[in-house]
């Protein structure tokens, strides 16, 4: 049976629209107005929003598995609190083992998710080695539907030099994928940890003080000079800082192609959660740490004109007891990471659309067209029109509710938006055409695909 989905706001990559939609099967088979019902069912979205399903480009669901510091949502819950939330594909980070194969690492995640998956996902490749044999391995990779990969330029366990950075940009742009980066300044950050830890500082107080923001913006002005030395795009993940962002100002008025992302937390929190009574702000500790009132300011002015691409939430969720608290007399010793994939559409809406600071197109495209785009699913995925696929969130901009962790799905013993009023949430979502969340309950699990990907898809 189709579906007919009437009375509701379509948010098309062309704009706002007024119009019904059919599904059909799998897929948009029709969108006009007045759509005859026939032997559809129909779902009534009057006064509602509709977007093409959210596409969560930055998560880590079981990370560090079978170790003490793993984290608390693993494949089958963390997808089911990103579709609760409307999400209704994941782009999750697959690891290598040091001197293993990325075959092997995208094997092992391949075995995480399937049959576990609540929504669509694919998967990012880190890339901590840099050999003939990796490097043969890249083409392989995007046969099989991976298209995008991350290096780091701190934490000695998984950073990378400069020159090897240089040559995967190569090497995947010539792919036509693009390769995201994690930009802290490795040498600084270790030599602020010593230093700190050296004067007796060790509560959450001193993390920030650890990653600075000229730590950041130092290290995407290099990031973004090995990309314009190797000629072809790249992202900057979890932005978090004026300064930051202004490297890639200069960097786009110099004529390169920068995407860059954020995440709710750098938007709707500040560095004065880290000044909380008792151990209590190890709940916030995540890397890069959340930042004065002045930098959320700038990175909402830089998503408001458009200059911010898409929204991740880097969704690492160790719970505070026992995992954070191994950290309760160093803070260097903290799990950094937060969990967010469950909120997102209801943060950026709150904060974003129903303060006024975004429309709902901008919202969309921040949130589904853009990841789609730059991760080489568009438009199949990312778009309302005849022919994409039927992944489809239905927004109540009228419910309000507020979060917590009782009431969430994400596993986590703890949400960094606890108390939080949200003005508005995910009502119905439609996963390849089924109807998987309804008055906002998850009634549908394990529905989740892998999605093979293409080229990234550059607008800028």
């Amino acid at each position: 049976m189709s579906i007919l989905i009437q009375n509701g706001t379509l948010l098309c990559p062309e704009g706002p629209v007024q119009a019904d939609l059919r599904v059909e099967g799998e897929q948009i088979a029709q969108i006009g107005p007045n759509l005859p019902v026939g032997d559809s069912q129909v779902i009534d979205a009057r006064g509602k929003l509709v977007f093409p399903g959210f596409i969560d480009t930055h998560t880590h669901f079981e990370m560090n598995k079978g170790t003490i510091r793993e984290t608390a949502d693993n494949w089958e819950s963390g997808t089911r609190a990103a579709l609760a939330g409307g999400t209704t594909c994941v782009l999750d980070f697959a690891e290598t083992q040091r001197g293993a194969s990325l075959q092997s690492a995208l094997e092992e995640w391949h075995s995480r998710a399937e049959g576990h998956a609540s929504c669509h996902y694919g998967f990012h490749m880190t890339i901590k080695d840099w050999d003939s044999r990796i490097l043969e391995e890249i083409p392989r990779m995007s046969e099989q539907g991976v298209t995008s990969y991350k290096v780091y330029l701190a934490y000695a366990n998984i950073r990378v030099p400069d020159g090897v950075a240089y040559e995967v940009i190569k090497a995947v742009g010539k792919e036509g994928g693009i390769v995201g980066c994690h930009c802290e300044n490795g040498d600084l950050i270790d030599a602020a940890i010593a230093e700190l830890k050296a004067a007796g500082k060790l509560s959450p107080a001193s993390h920030p003080l650890s990653h600075t923001a000229v730590m950041e913006a130092e290290a995407v002005d290099r990031w973004l000079a090995l990309a314009e030395q190797a000629g072809y795009p790249v992202n900057v993940v979890h932005l978090s800082t004026r300064r930051g962002l202004e490297a890639a100002r200069r960097a786009r008025a110099r004529g390169q192609k920068v995407y860059l992302e954020t995440c709710p937390q750098y938007l709707t929190m500040t560095e004065e959660k880290y000044r909380l009574p008792g151990f209590e702000s190890a709940k916030y500790v995540c890397a890069p740490p959340l930042r004065p009132q002045s930098d959320v300011d700038a990175l909402w002015q830089a998503l408001e004109g458009g200059e911010i691409d898409t929204i991740g939430t880097d969704h690492c969720s160790f719970n505070f007891h026992p995992t954070k608290e191994l950290g309760k007399d160093d803070f260097s010793a903290i799990p950094g990471g937060i969990p967010g994939a469950e909120h997102r559409p209801a943060l950026m809406y709150t904060y974003g659309v129903r303060s006024g600071r975004l429309t709902p197109h901008q919202m969309m495209l921040a949130l589904a067209q853009h990841p789609a785009q730059l991760f080489g699913m568009f438009p199949h995925k990312g778009a309302l029109q005849v022919g994409s696929d039927a992944d489809i969130v239905i927004f109540d901009q009228d419910h309000t509710w507020r979060i917590t962790a009782e009431a969430q799905y994400q596993r986590v013993d703890y949400t960094p938006y606890e108390g939080m009023e949200m003005a508005g949430r995910t009502d119905t979502v439609l996963l390849s055409g089924q109807v998987a969340v309804a008055g906002g309950k998850v009634v549908a699990e394990g529905l989740g695909r892998y999605v093979h990907r293409g080229p990234a898809q550059f607008w800028r």
